[in-house]
């Protein structure tokens, strides 16, 4: 469907879920677009945000708030750590699992991704003045948190 069809539709005929579809896949190809300078994919950013938010995290807790697979996070945290924005340190509290921390110079590559995404923010949200930025942050944080507690709920009972 093109834009200009799309904008035709009545915004009540489209399921919110679809929406928030096409606006992550959306926010996904302009993310990797505008990372390509810095030589990370939007994916591996989702990665560095949660290793910058508890340093010394490990792979499995990464896997965990990611909502990805361990394979795909061991991918990724090799990707980062070759390109020097991450380094892994053996936990001695358990020689099994690594500490993870973001380096010096994926410390500066996130502030810059940052600003990435502080830009379509600012084309998306702020542009057309709809609804204050804190106002939807914290909503879509609602959602994402119900959105969390109800697929626990089916693991757990599926």
């Amino acid at each position: 469907m093109s834009l200009e069809e799309f904008k035709l539709i009545d915004a009540k005929a489209l399921p919110v879920g679809k929406l928030i579809a096409m606006i992550a896949r959306g926010h996904t190809i302009y993310i990797n677009r505008h990372l390509e300078d810095l030589n990370i994919t939007a994916t591996q950013l989702h990665l560095l945000f949660e290793i910058s938010h508890q340093c010394n995290i490990n792979q499995e807790k990464i896997a965990s708030r990611c909502n990805i697979n361990k394979g795909s996070v061991a991918r990724s945290i090799k990707k980062l750590e070759d390109k020097g924005l991450i380094k892994r340190e053996i936990d001695e509290n358990n020689r099994r699992q690594n500490k993870i921390s973001l380096t010096q110079f994926g410390e500066e590559t996130l502030s810059e991704a940052i600003k990435i995404l502080n830009q379509w923010e600012d084309e998306v949200i702020l542009d057309k003045g709809y609804i204050e930025k804190e106002l939807l942050q914290k909503i879509l944080k609602e959602i994402a948190i119900k959105t969390m507690e109800l697929n626990l709920g089916e693991c757990k009972n599926g």
